[in-house]
């Protein structure tokens, strides 16, 4: 891999982390307005799956960063952003004050996201990782 395509590798993946790794953190200071919001969704179990949520987008995101068991990490991240498009930005439904139009644009943004992670789930992360120096069984997932 030469050094542009490690910058970019490196650059995609730290990036995607923070997407991650931010909400995480603003979910903790605003986690009573992130429960109201998941309420009003018609999300069960509120607190434990904020809790859950909060712990994986920020240890995810922090994975994703380092480039540790980058394979499992960003697949399990795909499944949450899936998860996070069906029950929090259902554009199809109307909420009180919502926007349909911002929910749509949120569903079809995390698509994007989804379809990336997907990218990195599958490839790994070969260079410039934590599972790179671990060796190539770790990188590439085989």
């Amino acid at each position: 891999m030469n050094q542009p395509s490690v910058l970019m590798d490196l650059s995609g993946r730290v990036l995607l982390g923070l997407y991650f790794l931010v909400p995480g953190v603003m979910k903790i200071t605003g986690f009573a307005g992130m429960q109201a919001y998941m309420s009003q969704h018609g999300v069960p179990l509120v607190t434990p799956l904020l809790l859950l949520t909060i712990v994986l987008q920020i240890g995810g995101g922090l994975a994703l960063i380092a480039g540790w068991q980058t394979r499992i990490v960003a697949f399990l991240l795909a499944g949450l952003v899936l998860l996070i498009c069906v029950f929090m930005h259902d554009f199809w439904n109307h909420y009180e004050g919502g926007s349909q139009a911002h929910e749509m644009q949120n569903f079809i943004k995390n698509l994007g996201i989804f379809a990336g992670l997907l990218i990195l789930a599958a490839r790994g992360a070969p260079r410039a990782s934590v599972d790179a120096l671990r060796g190539p069984s770790h990188s590439r997932g085989v």
